[in-house]
């Protein structure tokens, strides 16, 4: 296939940036093809050595058969004095056979020790009557021990509690009647179960991805052997109790002006019946018409869908559960919720309109990692352009590496400083006469027009320093519904999706924040029970700088290290770059 010519920018910066890349796509290339020659040549040896097994000289052929004879010459003195008469060739030649080493990796010492903060218990070793006492001075003296740490586990234990509810009477008095003491709310009818077995329950399915049958084994193991309706109701409960604090964080999320959005899919099982519509609830009528059509289909199951809008300044994950991918998720939770700000998501078609449906209040932002990834997937049919392409992105990514530690406000004038005038030899890039002579259904093709059509929306990130470059934070929480989604499998209705959306929200918002997640849900479903309706208190995010004691700081170290060894590899990926193009 031809190449066009290189285009060469006048920026010194971009031409390192684009020599460093076409090093890389040479260095791949070059990779790819010793890597097919090589394989190339283990092809052509096995062929040869079938063909000869097969087809020569019947004194040369060999078939591989337990009653085949062997010659094995190792062990004879032929091949001693063989291996001798190699050393002393070697030798006077004064060949030097360089010595073969493993380079050690420095490590770290790791830490043995134990947390402090275990309970601990000692217990003295048995010692023989032999070693006690010696047989020529007596009884010995002791003067010490060695002390060995070793660390036991012991499973979950369950307890009941028996709460006694005086209660009262007037002597000789029965028209007085009985008083007693108040019942506290529980989750359940009778209160049956404590918050603690609900946090459970709750963190075990959406935290651990544990069904509820595998649950069922987890608290056997325990002495209580639960059935599974048992434990579904428990959770039912949970994501009733939480339901208006959801919905006010999700007005939360709202309000803050800047979301970003993804959806993956899961099974959702068919009912035997239709569902009846609710008059006033567009969605509701949507979700029985994909029903009823699945229905008559005969189809077992259909494919549905959970959203996540992630508050990009307010720390908050918010799940939505839609029977399909229809444009009436996001339209019911940003259009009609009137949200009014920047929407980050992919090109989906149901984004794509929404500032028009929206009278445009809602903007939409592309993402850069979805344009970047097209390229990247179809750099192997238009090498030199989609290596100046490639050379353009690894340059915004350089610069949002620069900006990362930066407020908005210096953030977005380093942007309008550097990024703005990479993005405009980018669009010049696919306008010129080269990127024209791309056939459009080829995937090199695809990936332009995709950078054509979605151009506008990719800059918007520039007029904000609080936008990120791509969508990849929110794209990321899909893992989370992944994993679950492998375990769990699928969702048994529609109302099951939606207890998964509440649910999944609340574990998904206290991870994003680091905490112990059951202690943090089971303090939620407390006061929630005692009718506290101080929602924002209740946020995972202020939750945590009244407990301090509950994040997981190793956690936090651990990003922070990922973190700064991405950034340390991306220096010297640039320090590198910046040597060859010197």
């Amino acid at each position: 296939m031809s190449q066009s010519p290189l285009d060469i920018p006048d920026d010194l910066q971009a031409c390192q940036a684009l020599i460093a890349q076409l090093s890389i796509t040479v260095d791949e290339l070059t990779d790819e093809r010793k890597k097919l020659l090589d394989e190339k040549a283990e092809l052509q040896l096995a062929l040869n050595k079938l063909m000869q097994q097969a087809w020569g000289k019947r004194r040369e052929r060999y078939i591989d058969h337990p009653d085949q004879l062997k010659f094995d010459f190792g062990d004879t003195d032929e091949a001693a004095d063989a291996a001798e008469g190699l050393a002393e060739a070697i030798e006077e030649s004064e060949i030097v056979i360089p010595e073969q080493r493993r380079k050690k990796q420095s490590r770290k010492p790791r830490n043995e020790q134990l947390p402090a903060h275990l309970e601990r218990y000692e217990v003295i070793a048995d010692v023989t009557e032999e070693l006690r006492i010696c047989p020529e001075h007596g009884e010995r003296k002791l003067i010490g021990y060695d002390l060995v740490e070793t660390l036991e586990y012991i499973p979950p234990k369950l307890r009941v509690r028996v709460t006694k509810f005086p209660k009262y009477v007037c002597a000789n008095e029965p028209d007085c009647g009985v008083a007693a003491a108040a019942r506290p709310a529980g989750l359940v009818a009778g209160n049956r179960y404590d918050t603690s077995v609900a946090a459970e329950i709750v963190v075990g399915k959406r935290g651990y991805h544990l069904p509820i049958y595998r649950q069922e084994d987890y608290f056997a193991g325990s002495g209580w052997t639960p059935g599974r309706s048992t434990l579904l109701n428990v959770e039912k409960a949970s994501a009733e109790l939480i339901k208006p604090m959801i919905e006010h964080w999700l007005a939360d999320v709202l309000a803050g002006g800047l979301i970003g959005t993804d959806d993956t899919t899961v099974t959702l099982l068919l009912p035997t019946a239709v569902p009846g519509p609710a008059a006033d609830d567009p969605r509701s009528q949507r979700t029985r018409e994909v029903i009823a059509r699945a229905i008559e289909e005969d189809k077992p199951s259909l494919t549905a869908r959970m959203w996540v809008y992630r508050g990009i300044e307010v720390p908050l994950n918010i799940f939505d559960f839609t029977a399909s991918r229809h444009r009436d998720g996001p339209d019911e939770i940003l259009v009609a919720g009137n949200f009014t700000g920047t929407l980050m998501a992919d090109c989906y078609s149901g984004y794509q309109g929404m500032s028009l449906r929206s009278d445009a209040r809602i903007v939409r932002a592309a993402c850069m990692a979805h344009a970047r990834r097209k390229v990247f997937e179809a750099r192997e049919s238009y090498p030199l352009l989609s290596s100046q392409l490639l050379a353009m992105f690894r340059q915004l990514y350089d610069i949002e590496d620069r900006a990362h530690d930066m407020n908005a406000t210096d953030r977005q004038l380093l942007r309008d400083q550097e990024a703005r005038p990479v993005l405009q030899r980018m669009r010049q890039l696919i306008d010129s006469e080269a990127a024209a002579q791309v056939l459009p259904k080829d995937q090199f093709g695809e990936a332009l027009t995709y950078l054509r059509r979605n151009w506008d929306e990719l800059q918007v990130y520039l007029s904000d320093g609080r936008l990120p470059i791509d969508n990849n934070d929110a794209e990321q929480l899909m893992k989370q519904i992944a994993t679950g989604r492998k375990n769990w499998l699928f969702i048994g209705s529609v109302a099951a999706g939606e207890r998964a959306a509440l649910l999944t929200s609340l574990v998904s918002s206290a991870l994003r924040s680091d905490l112990d997640v059951w202690v943090y849900v089971k303090d939620v479903l407390d006061q929630l029970l005692a009718g506290s309706t101080d929602y924002d208190s209740l946020r995972p995010d202020r939750w945590a700088v009244q407990h301090p004691e509950h994040i997981r700081v190793y956690r936090q170290q651990e990003r922070r290290d990922r973190a700064d060894a991405k950034r340390t590899r991306r220096q010297k990926r640039r320090d590198q770059a910046n040597r060859r193009s010197g």
